[in-house]
């Protein structure tokens, strides 16, 4: 009888392996190899052309709005002034800051004297909003209520983060701010940013930001 089987059928076989449903077998090293390769460039590609597609004053923003928030602080500065009666230029600590810009500029391949002129300009346009509104609360007779402002503490910590901020972004911008129509774009991109922020930027604080980047060029 068991051989009368093995005429008909033939001898047992054994039973293919069923591979579980949802784990596809893994790919062959080579292929996966390929398609992570074939990834990186397709994804390589899609970042340098949107780099490609942004103009000069687009990628001048960042620079322009961390200007913009060195300002801001401007006004906690000077109502620490106003509380402590302190002088707006204080020569010592303006040349400590412009120190250590250049010495971090010089660290991210930055020439010293374009780094000393523009954080030179940065503190020339913090301290034309310090002196306008100090004039203003003189003639009003006070200041806008506020809780008390350590400088040292609270304010210069802030400070040097936007320092670091801005030293980068000077950084990635250095071939456009070594262009020859590097000032038009620099004032074109202080006007797109004054038309997005148009509810927050006054007179005042327009005229500091064009004096807190009129350093911004080399060329």
């Amino acid at each position: 009888m068991k051989q009368w089987l093995l005429e008909r059928f033939g001898s047992p076989r054994k039973a293919p392996r069923i591979q579980e449903v949802g784990l596809p077998a893994p790919l062959p090293n080579h292929i996966a190899i390929k398609i992570k390769a074939a990834g990186l460039i397709a994804f390589t590609i899609i970042g340098t052309s949107a780099a490609r597609g942004q103009t000069a004053i687009d990628r001048l923003q960042s620079l322009v709005e961390t200007s913009a928030r060195r300002l801001l602080i401007a006004q906690q500065v000077a109502l620490a002034k106003w509380d402590s009666g302190a002088a707006v230029e204080d020569l010592p600590r303006e040349a400590q800051v412009i120190a250590g810009a250049v010495g971090d500029g010089v660290s991210k391949g930055l020439d010293p004297t374009s780094v000393s002129n523009f954080f030179e300009a940065q503190i020339e346009a913090n301290k034309v909003i310090q002196y306008s509104l100090l004039a203003d609360w003189r003639r009003a007779g006070r200041a806008p209520a506020h809780a008390p402002i350590d400088l040292v503490a609270t304010v210069r910590p802030e400070l040097d983060q936007v320092q670091a901020a801005l030293i980068a972004e000077l950084a990635d911008t250095m071939a456009i701010r070594a262009s020859t129509t590097c000032r038009a774009d620099v004032a074109k991109a202080i006007g797109k940013y004054v038309l997005v922020h148009k509810h927050e930027v006054g007179p005042l604080q327009l005229t500091a930001l064009d004096r807190a980047l009129a350093a911004s060029c080399t060329s």
